[in-house]
Parts: structure tokens; sequence; C-alpha cells
């Protein structure tokens, strides 16, 4: 796929002018026989304080991470492919791909998309405008990106819907510390660790309906909608099939430039595993840890935009509170409450969020946070992050 998008990218730059601008280079037309190539991305750094564990503060500026995007066009053909590398001590130490698709529109409104992309799950890609991401991103939930094909459209009553199948997970790609976690969303890995679970999730069908709602009122959109999640859970230790059925309800409201997004709904997974029947490891950001087969999720999130403000540009302060409801009995419940803010300027974008976490792995946990829980104490971390875009 890269070497495809090298050999467009040469010829559409010897026959098109290169238009730059904040959202990438672009060489070539959408309309000719070569198409349109965009490359984009970003670089970005990161200071953290953290109020929790002995001596854990790590009060200096470093360089976090670099994004490069792909973007193709021709006719009514589409591409793109997103990587990121990540530095943890040294430069991408952890790296992974985030997309790599083709996708097709049928008419203005419809498409099909196959390759890696995100699942039609819950209320969207993501669930907030949070950038650490909810606890429900952590338990491979939201923001998760599998391989597959997924059926888009839209119907004259403002009807959406989408029906996918994902063969597999997006798979492993460089880390350090973990054997299988170098990835970016949460998904069922194995460990070096024999005591652990040794799952995979596979033939996941997923459909998603969501619906617009007028209501007469001059700046308010509403939206109402659920979606379904049902796959293969295979347990390489036992050579058994176990499954998981999950199902998200969420609703949005916008007025003018606030918005609110609400979430909810259940994980039901079994993992046919002997040792472990109640947990499952997981992976991602080459961490593995825990996560309770059978809980209810939430996340609520409201947000309100600044526009244009004098010569600073856009402000979006919010606010964000999810949950992950374990059935387990005696096990303590996970929570992530997020308050922060975005503010843009031209190229530039500055991320900050003050984050307090209970039983969350990656807020001062352990590997079984999201599982039976830890010491049920509330963690606290500073996260700026201050984004450049190419």
């Amino acid at each position: 796929m890269k070497r495809t998008y090298l050999q467009l990218a040469l010829a559409s730059a010897l026959t098109a002018m290169i238009t730059p601008g904040y959202a990438g280079i672009s060489f070539g037309d959408a309309n000719s026989e070569t198409g349109k190539l965009t490359v984009a991305g970003y670089i970005r750094g990161n200071y953290q304080l953290k109020h929790y564990g002995e001596d854990a503060d790590d009060q200096k500026l470093r360089f976090d991470a670099a994004q490069l995007k792909l973007d193709y066009e021709r006719g009514d053909l589409f591409g793109h492919a997103e990587y990121r590398c990540y530095q943890y001590e040294r430069l991408c130490d952890f790296s992974t791909m985030i997309d790599a698709y083709v996708g097709y529109h049928l008419n203005q409104t419809d498409q099909l998309v196959v390759g890696m992309q995100p699942i039609p799950f819950g209320a969207g890609r993501f669930w907030g405008n949070s950038l650490y991401g909810s606890i429900n991103t952590t338990a491979g939930l939201e923001d998760v990106h599998n391989v597959g094909v997924n059926y888009h459209a839209e119907l004259p009553t403002a009807t959406k819907f989408d029906v996918g199948y994902f063969a597999i997970d997006g798979g492993h790609y460089s880390g350090q510390y973990t054997p299988d976690s170098g990835r970016y969303t949460s998904n069922y890995v194995h460990s070096d660790d024999p005591t652990q679970t040794d799952l995979q999730e596979k033939n996941m069908w997923i459909a998603r309906i969501n619906q617009d709602i007028a209501l007469g009122i001059d700046g308010l959109g509403t939206q109402v909608g659920a979606s379904y999640w049902r796959s293969d859970i295979n347990n390489n230790s036992t050579d058994q099939t176990g499954r998981r059925e999950a199902w998200a309800v969420f609703g949005k409201v916008n007025y003018g430039n606030l918005g609110v997004t609400l979430t909810g709904g259940k994980n039901d997974v079994s993992n046919k595993d002997l040792v472990q029947p109640d947990a499952s490891l997981m992976g991602s950001y080459d961490s593995e840890y825990q996560v309770a087969n059978k809980a209810s999720y939430y996340t609520v999130d409201a947000g309100y935009s600044f526009k244009n403000v004098g010569k600073i540009g856009h402000i979006t302060p919010y606010v964000m509170h999810s949950r992950y409801d374990k059935d387990m009995d005696a096990a303590k419940d996970s929570i992530r409450n997020i308050i922060g803010v975005t503010i843009d300027h031209k190229q530039l974008s500055l991320v900050a969020e003050y984050i307090m976490g209970k039983n969350d792995p990656f807020i001062g946990g352990t590997a079984s946070s999201l599982a039976q829980g830890d010491d049920n104490k509330w963690n606290k971390l500073l996260n700026l992050t201050l984004f450049y875009y190419f």
C-alpha cells in the first residue's frame, strides 16, 4: 500500500500543482486519471504532572508522538492510511497503524469501506471531546479500529445506518514491553505470563442506526441511536470459542456552540477460560491489563466551542464522566473524569486536561484495575499536549 501511494504521489507531482495548507500538501486532482493524494500529519509535545505514586512527577516537556496521514481520491474511489510513532523512552519505541482502508462512494450519502477502519459502535469514533479518552476507550469499546468491511447508508427520513463485518482485530505492531500489545486499539491479546488468558477476537458483526430528530427549534439538533456488536472469542489455551455481545444506546444534542453526548450500554463476554472466567487480558499502547468480562458502561460529555476568539482562534472547554460498572461480586467500578480545554490557533493546538481516575490502569492503577479494581483511591493527572499540524 505504501508503494502505491508513493507512485501516485510522484506521478501527480510531475503533472499537477502542489497545494500546501493547514490540511496538508495535496498532489494532483481528484477528477484526473491519477487522482489526488494528500499528505498531512502532526508532531506533538507533552507535559505531565502526576499526583500518584512515588517520585511520579514527570515535570518536563518532551516529544510525545508524530502522525502521518495519506488520503487518496479519484472520482468515487477514496483511500486513507494513518500511522503514528510514539516515544516513551526513545524515539518510536512504540509505533502503530491506526487506519488503512479503501472505499467507494455509491452515491452522495452511501459508501462501502474495506480495510482497517473505525468500527460503527457507539455514538461515533469518539464519544466526547477528550484527547486522552474515556475509561471505555481503555476497555476496548470506544475508538476501536479493526479489519473488515462496512456499509454506510442514509435514508431521506434522516436515518443513518451501518452494517459491518470485521474478520480480525488491528494487530500488533511495534512495542518494547509486551509481546502483543503494540497496538492503538485495546484488543484481546496474549502475554508472556502463562497465568493470563490468551484470546483473539474474530468474526465481529456490528450494526448501528441513528436518527436525526427535528424539534422545530432554530439552532437545535438532536440525534438518538443504538448499536450492537457480536463476535467470536477464540481461547487459544482451551481451544474453545466464546463470544462477545455488546450493545450501546446514545443521544446527541447540539444547540449553537454547545454539544452534549450521552452513551451507555452493556458488555457481555464469555471467554471459555478455566482459570479466569470473569476477566480477560486486553492490551494497547504497549501495555497489557485485565478487563472484567461483564459490565455496564457510561460516558457523558459536554463541551462549548467559542469561535474566533480575538487573535487566538477557537477555544473549546469540556467535561467528561465515564465509568465501567462491573458485574463481578466485590469488584470495584472503574471511573475516569476529565476537565479539559482545547485551544486552536492556525497550525497549533494546545489541549489541557485534568484527569481523575479510580481503578484506572492508565491513571495510577494496576493491571487488575479494570477487573477486580485496585486501592479504590482517586489518582490525578495534569496532561498538556501541544500539536503542530502540517
